[in-house]
């Protein structure tokens, strides 16, 4: 990969479909686009042309056509956009003239969003943003994605830095200039008490619910002994068959996974194999230990057995109450009482289900932190509070600067070409 090639590729949905749009970033934009159309059009104006193959001059396809010169752009390169008729056959031989030219090439994974922040159009926060909202499936992770594309993160993460660029400033000036008469005194305690109140509005932004529970659902664990109707419920849960539902104790061996929309809130399902002391095989056995691990990391448990054996923390749930034939305590104090296979009782469910996530998950207004945001933001806070806690100002100052190196990071201001490479390799080809 080369920040200096011209790089192509289709970036909107694979053909046929009505349109196909190729974009063409990169020094030799401008070169292929007048090679294809016979002239740059106005910039920022659409215009019809036909495409001819440079080689031959034979007609590739009449299509809109598009020139945005650089640095304003995009990715912050010369970038060209082919409006073609979105046939397979059409896109396939427009791409073939464009990889015969001198300096082009088919762009890698992400690589005109990594661009674009190499280019400073975007930093690391909205890449990311962009990334999530690529792959957001619920309406929660839309408008999530959407306010950290957005910059809303970036823009509190630059306050707080131009903060601790104030704070070290007072130190500096103080440490460079404490002989002059017109150098504030009390330094310490004005950066000491700046210092306590920027740590407090991090913190603050550390104790909002995580990004992770939002971008991979809320994982709702159901668990109980054998023929207890975890399977039933799961199916009816997300509407389909996705466990197998049998009278046969060990039926369900290993852990069912299933992620699912519930108004717009994303959730991940597990059934589990059921549970028992006596009789399980070896696999049911290793079963059974996959689901008494997967509900130690529950965020919701359902408790489909007898009463107070879950947990504390579990929600007693009465199933089956349409079986006339099966045996079974009533519970006392269960927060459900359900029917999976009538829809008794499951909307009820359903509603307290999403009312919960909604407190599990960040609020309308705020932005959700992924692990590598609060891992660093975790990082400054404990770089600020070394900071408040040193008497000398020197010493004060050098945690200060790694308070602001940590917030750097956070930004893509910093080496992190690792985290590159794993962030916009998952990004589709044309992005």
């Amino acid at each position: 990969m080369h920040a200096g090639d011209t790089i192509f590729a289709l970036s909107s949905g694979a053909p046929p479909a009505a349109l196909a749009i190729i974009r063409i970033s990169g020094p030799g934009a401008g070169n292929a686009l007048a090679a294809l159309s016979g002239g740059l059009p106005s910039p920022r104006h659409a215009v019809l042309r036909s495409l001819q193959d440079p080689d031959d001059g034979g007609l590739l396809d009449r299509a809109l056509v598009l020139w945005f010169p650089g640095p304003t752009t995009a990715t912050g390169e010369d970038l060209a956009e082919l409006h073609l008729h979105g046939g397979r056959a059409v896109v396939r031989a427009v791409e073939a003239v464009l990889a015969r030219m001198p300096d082009l090439r088919l762009a890698e994974p992400g690589e005109f969003t990594r661009r674009a922040f190499l280019n400073g159009r975007m930093d690391l926060a909205e890449a990311e943003g962009l990334s999530d909202l690529l792959f957001a499936e619920t309406e929660a992770q839309r408008v999530a994605a959407i306010r950290m594309a957005s910059g809303h993160l970036s823009r509190q993460v630059e306050s707080w830095r131009q903060e601790v660029l104030r704070l070290s400033a007072l130190i500096e000036a103080e440490l460079d200039f404490s002989d002059e008469d017109d150098v504030a005194s009390g330094v310490a305690d004005t950066t000491g008490q700046g210092i306590i109140a920027l740590a407090s509005h991090i913190g603050a932004a550390l104790q909002r619910p995580r990004a992770e529970r939002l971008r991979d659902g809320i994982r709702v664990v159901l668990a109980g002994p054998p023929n207890s109707g975890k399977s039933t419920l799961l199916n009816a849960l997300v509407q389909r068959e996705a466990a197998i539902v049998s009278d046969i104790a060990g039926t369900t061996r290993d852990l069912i996974e299933v992620p699912v929309g519930l108004k717009g809130i994303p959730f991940v399902f597990t059934d589990t194999a059921g549970l028992r002391d006596e009789g399980a095989e070896v696999i049911e056995a290793i079963g059974i230990d996959r689901a008494r691990d997967a509900m130690a990391v529950a965020d919701i448990l359902l408790w489909l057995g007898p009463e107070g054996q879950g947990g504390a923390r579990a929600w007693e749930i009465e199933t089956q109450i349409d079986r006339i034939d099966v045996s079974r305590e009533t519970k006392t104090a269960a927060r459900h009482r359900l029917s999976a296979r009538t829809g008794i009782g499951l909307d009820g469910l359903i509603d307290d289900l999403v009312m919960t996530a909604q407190t599990l998950l960040p609020g309308a207004g705020d932005v959700a932190l992924n692990a590598r945001q609060h891992r660093l933001l975790s990082e400054c806070t404990e770089a600020l509070d070394r900071a408040g806690q040193q008497d000398d100002l020197l010493l004060r100052a050098e945690s200060l600067r790694h308070a602001r190196l940590a917030l750097d990071q956070l930004l893509g201001r910093t080496h992190v070409e690792d985290m590159l490479d794993a962030l916009f390799g998952n990004f589709c080809i044309g992005k």
